[in-house]
């Protein structure tokens, strides 16, 4: 197997990633690090988040806003996605095993794991709409 070559450009994204918690786009990834590399370009930005998703370092999320959103937690867990704002949420619970169990009823292969996203209005939202 090749050995990667070590790019700064990776590890700032990479870094970059890590330190949010709003699964951001490639757009933002790349608003957030021309502080840093102000050549960069936003396809350097796409080729190295895609790179990272294939090495599994990190996932891609499709939640349906059209827009691919990237999470540095590739830990098994679930989402929440505001119907409103369109903020994206890590949700901390369990991931269900019944899940699986139920879903391995309809198909003669063989379920290893599975992706859930909850739709609705977060709290920030809500509080607005009251107000």
């Amino acid at each position: 197997m090749k050995q990667l070559k070590y790019s700064r450009q990776r590890e700032c994204i990479k870094s970059c990633l890590a330190a949010r918690r709003d699964h951001p786009t490639a757009d933002a990834i790349y608003a957030s690090i021309r502080e840093e590399f102000p050549n960069i370009s936003l396809g350097t930005v796409y080729r190295n988040l895609n790179l990272l998703v294939d090495l599994g370092e990190i996932r891609k999320l499709h939640c349906g806003d059209g827009a691919d959103h990237f999470d540095a937690d590739t830990s098994p867990h679930y989402h929440f996605m505001c119907r409103e704002c369109g903020c994206i949420e890590d949700l901390p619970m369990e991931i269900s095993q019944e899940t699986n169990q139920l879903a391995q009823k309809y198909t003669d292969g063989k379920i290893e794991s599975h992706i859930t996203y909850f739709y609705g209005i977060c709290g920030n939202c809500l509080k607005k709409k009251s107000s």
